[in-house]
């Protein structure tokens, strides 16, 4: 009777992802010609829990037309950033049975702009890629050239964003998709070796490469769908809570986030729930 009832549990768990992905996820991401209001981005979008990409939303922007290599150098160059340096572009990532986190550098931008630029040479991967409001509090200088919140996201959510950060990057760099931390260690060599943080708890992140997935390590992957969009300049990506996202750059690029944490309302209550109960029964 346990084992049948089991069973059934995990043919219930087995077949959810179509059922969810048929009734809510969209086969494409959807484009909105214009900013919504903020009723209309609550109820189509946020509750839904719905991607979306907003073009003519910043319009407005200064850094539209004033953000060039030319202007950053002469605006900020001298600033100094936080760099994340890797051997192959990934911060953030699980390298075998680590959770590996990049090295860090201060460096001017302009020295970041010479190398992405290929105008100077330097070890690893270089990425302006910091989560924790790094705009306002290394590069204030630039706040003038756009909104320091999205109005009506803001009014939708009922609060400003958490953090506005600053991203600069190139095609090399990626944003990868309970591991013991480590970290990458520039060597005066130019080399990388990691280095384990045995005082830090493990960190529960997303182990395989979905541009080439190891199903036989991870063959629940299989039911996955993955949504590909394209954000070009001047363009706006929602992306919800809850979704796990992976990120690459055609090209030398700046990209600005507002990040609003996610509400711990009934949606996260039952992501938990299916969480576990998946462990439980060994469909993880």
């Amino acid at each position: 009777m346990a084992e049948a009832a089991l069973d059934a549990v995990r043919r219930a768990l087995q077949e959810f992802p179509a059922a969810a992905r048929d009734l809510n996820v969209p086969r494409v991401v959807p484009y909105l010609d214009e900013p919504p209001s903020p009723l209309c981005f609550y109820r189509d979008w946020v509750c839904p829990n719905r991607p979306c990409i907003i073009r003519n939303a910043l319009q407005h922007w200064p850094a539209l037309q004033k953000w060039s290599p030319s202007y950053l150098r002469a605006t900020v160059g001298s600033t100094e950033v936080s760099v994340a340096v890797t051997p192959d572009g990934y911060a953030d990532a699980v390298r075998g049975d680590r959770f590996v986190m990049p090295a860090e550098r201060r460096l001017p931008i302009s020295r970041v702009l010479d190398v992405l630029e290929g105008r100077a040479q330097h070890p690893g991967v270089l990425y302006v890629q910091k989560q924790c409001s790094n705009l306002p509090t290394e590069l204030p200088q630039l706040l003038s050239d756009i909104e320091s919140h999205v109005p009506w996201a803001s009014e939708s959510l009922g609060k400003m964003p958490d953090a506005v950060n600053f991203w600069l990057g190139d095609a090399a760099a990626v944003t990868s998709y309970l591991y013991t931390p480590a970290t990458y260690q520039l060597t005066e060599e130019g080399t990388f070796r990691v280095v384990d943080e045995e005082a830090m708890e493990k960190v529960p992140w997303t182990p395989l490469d979905p541009l080439a997935p190891d199903l036989t390590q991870y063959p629940s992957y299989s039911q996955a769908r993955a949504l590909h969009c394209t954000v070009r300049a001047g363009e706006m990506l929602y992306l919800p809570a809850l979704w796990f996202h992976h990120v690459q750059q055609s090209h030398g690029c700046i990209a600005v986030n507002f990040w609003y944490d996610m509400e711990y309302d009934l949606k996260y209550s039952y992501f938990q729930l299916m969480d576990t109960l998946t462990r439980a029964t060994g469909l993880d």
